[in-house]
């Protein structure tokens, strides 16, 4: 697997790809080409092959210097479990990290269970929410009215390791 920074001309490869690989959910609304245009230098492509098997697309908060945020990240149905997810997410937080981020925020779909559990072995805790959804603090109308979402929040300078292995 290749892991490099996403190109303007990767919105072309992915947004085709979204609907299939969230199980037929309407996706492409969620990731304009914008993101490809300007976020270049904080987001990921993986490729095995020359085939796009994921990607993470994150920015540094213009409002929160010492903050980045995870906006959409997709990994191809047939490598989930292959630690692509991981490397993606390992190699953000590396680059995050040397331009002065400690702090990495992300939010999910109460319903997207595999989100969470993955986000919680990542080493991200759900931020308290005004709601309890299945034992999950939920933050009501957090994307608009009945959008409601799971907000994590992970402390770079608290990891000790977790870049070793790149």
């Amino acid at each position: 697997m290749k892991l490099r920074h996403i190109e303007p001309s990767d919105y072309y490869k992915i947004s085709p790809l979204l609907n299939d690989w969230w199980g037929g959910r309407n996706m492409t609304n969620m990731l304009p080409k914008l993101f490809f245009d300007h976020f270049n230098d904080t987001s990921l492509a993986a490729e095995k092959d020359e085939r796009m098997i994921g990607f993470l697309i994150g920015f540094l908060s213009q409002s929160h210097p010492e903050e980045a945020y995870i906006h959409f990240v997709g990994v191809h149905p047939q490598y989930r479990n292959n630690k692509v997810g991981h490397r993606l997410y390992s190699e953000f937080f590396k680059i995050v990290k040397q331009k002065g981020c400690h702090t990495v925020r992300c939010v999910t779909s109460p319903v997207n269970t595999g989100s969470i559990n993955f986000h919680t072995r990542m080493g991200f805790s759900i931020e308290s929410g005004d709601k309890t959804i299945n034992g999950i603090n939920v933050t009501s109308n957090y994307d608009g009215m009945n959008q409601d979402r799971v907000l994590f929040v992970k402390e770079l300078n608290l990891e000790k390791g977790v870049l070793k292995h790149l």
